[in-house]
C-alpha cells in the first residue's frame, strides 16, 4: 500500500484523534496478526458518510474482525440495523466479543459466511453498502449489491487502488488485480452511480446511488 508518499501517510495518521481502548485493542491485534483492516483513516471516513446522509440500514461486505462494522454501527446510533458478514467463524466470533464491548451489540446483527448469499437472504435496500471481500469477488458484488442501494445512498468499496498495481497491465495470474480493475470500470460506466475514487490508503470508491 505504499504508493503514496510516505511522509504524507505519517502526517495524516499523525493527526488522528487517539482511539477508545476497544478500538486502539483492535488495530493492536489486526497488526499482530496481519488481519486486515480499513485503519482509523478510513474508518472516520466512513463514520462521516454514515452520518452525513443518515445511514441507518447498512449492510458490510466482508468484515473481518469487525473495526469498521463498530466505526459505522456508532455513527448510525440507537435503532440501527448494521449487518457484519464473514467465512470465518473465528473471526466473527472475535468480532461480536468487540461489538458487545463497544456497546453497539444492539444495532449490529452477525451473520458467518458467504457475504453476498447473505445479502440475498435479506430484504429490502440499505442507505449504504460496504465492500471489502475477497477482491476476484469484486465485479460479482458490482451486479448483485448495487440494486440493493437506495437512491441518494452509497455504494463504498475499499482496496480499489490495490497498492497501485489497479494502473499496471495486471499479469495472467493475477486475477485480483483484473477483478478490481473490471469493477472499477463498471462503476465509473454505469447510469446509476456517480463514482469518486480517493486515493486514501489503499483507494477507496465512494459511489452515490443516483
Amino acid at each position: 500500500m505504499n504508493f503514496t508518499d510516505p511522509r504524507v501517510d505519517k502526517y495524516l495518521y499523525s493527526i488522528l484523534p487517539q482511539r477508545d481502548a476497544v478500538i486502539n485493542e483492535m488495530e493492536r491485534f489486526a497488526k499482530q496478526h496481519k488481519v486486515p483492516i480499513v485503519g482509523p483513516a478510513v474508518a472516520r471516513m466512513l463514520a462521516q458518510y454514515v452520518e452525513l446522509i443518515g445511514a441507518w440500514r447498512i449492510f458490510e461486505l466482508g468484515s473481518a474482525i469487525g473495526y469498521s462494522t463498530i466505526w459505522m454501527a456508532r455513527a448510525a446510533g440507537p435503532g440501527a440495523e448494521v449487518h457484519y458478514t464473514d467465512g470465518n467463524p473465528a473471526n466473527a466470533q472475535r468480532a461480536q466479543s468487540y461489538i458487545d464491548r463497544a456497546g453497539v451489540s444492539d444495532r449490529v446483527r452477525v451473520h458467518v459466511g458467504d457475504a453476498l448469499e447473505h445479502l440475498a437472504g435479506t430484504t429490502g435496500e440499505f442507505d449504504l453498502i460496504f465492500n471489502d471481500v475477497d477482491k476476484h469477488q469484486y465485479p460479482e458484488v458490482f451486479h448483485k449489491a448495487v440494486s440493493r442501494v437506495r437512491s441518494g445512498g452509497l455504494f463504498i468499496t475499499d482496496n480499489t487502488l490495490w497498492s497501485g498495481r489497479v494502473a499496471r497491465k495486471a499479469k495472467p495470474n493475477d486475477r485480483n488485480t483484473r477483478a478490481i480493475q473490471q469493477f472499477n470500470r463498471l462503476c465509473y460506466s454505469s447510469k446509476e452511480l456517480f463514482p469518486v475514487l480517493i486515493p486514501l490508503r489503499d483507494g477507496v470508491l465512494v459511489c452515490r446511488k443516483r
